[in-house]
């Protein structure tokens, strides 16, 4: 009884000290204002000037009647969720490293996988505020129609953010500093955004690089959002697998090579 009885109040003060953190590093990242300001307000301003695009609000036969703005809009989420995943967070956590903030953690009973987890959620609470945003926008403003499959598009997103947010705490757990971090995330950021369709339409794409698009983080996420928005059904196993692969195998890595 008496081990049960200590044992209880040590989970107990465990829990809190990671809440504590976890507000911590929501307010520390609101004030950073990377998050907000690139991760929320550049995408929604970009939001803004593609609805305000004539050529884009056109309906083209070929993608069901749907505009290219249409098709836009959940490539515009994917953005947000890149720059928060690939950009803010990386930033900030090896910011940390870099400043001696993560070997005064490494004094206390605080784990790397509670440091993570706390970005994760910080990093996921700014994402869920932006995507709430950008859908209210899109359908207020332009006419954008809601996915129709709005539980599929929920756990697209779910997933999507999961698998690319752990993709940010590898490159997290692995860059020695501010430069480094940033350097993998600008790279892999561009090649990323290209196979979700930000540049090129995935239809219009070679034959080769549609059939790597949905092995992608952001391949298979825009199928998951195209399906559950446009097509009205709840999204295919292949990408939803592929993005909890991505979600697992990275944040797995990223708790085992985190580095003080």
């Amino acid at each position: 009884m008496s081990i049960l009885n200590t044992a209880a109040p040590v989970a107990a003060n465990r829990g809190s000290a990671t809440w504590r953190l976890t507000k911590a590093e929501i307010k520390l990242c609101i004030r950073e204002k990377t998050g907000p300001l690139w991760g929320v307000g550049f995408p929604l301003i970009l939001l803004v000037i593609l609805g305000n695009v004539p050529a884009l609000g056109e309906p083209v036969e070929a993608n069901g009647d749907l505009t290219y703005f249409d098709l836009y809009v959940p490539v515009i989420i994917l953005f947000n969720l890149a720059i928060l995943a690939l950009t803010a967070l990386p930033t900030i956590l090896a910011g940390y490293r870099e400043n001696g903030v993560l070997r005064r953690m490494r004094t206390t009973p605080i784990g790397p996988a509670r440091v993570l987890a706390a970005q994760l959620v910080a990093n996921l609470a700014i994402a869920l505020v932006a995507v709430v945003l950008f859908l209210t926008v899109a359908r207020l403003g332009f006419g954008v129609r809601l996915p129709q499959n709005l539980a599929g598009f929920a756990v697209g997103w779910l997933l999507a953010a999961a698998a690319l947010l752990s993709i940010g705490l590898l490159i997290t757990a692995l860059a020695p500093g501010r430069g480094p971090a940033t350097a993998i995330g600008t790279v892999l950021f561009f090649p990323m955004m290209f196979f979700a369709g930000l540049w090129v339409p995935i239809a219009q794409m070679p034959p080769l690089l549609q059939n790597i698009s949905p092995y992608t983080p952001l391949g298979a996420g825009m199928q998951v959002f195209q399906e559950a928005s446009y097509q009205g059904h709840f999204p295919s196993a292949q990408p939803l697998l592929t993005l909890a692969g991505y979600a697992i195998i990275c944040s797995v890595a990223a708790v085992r090579w985190f580095r003080w």
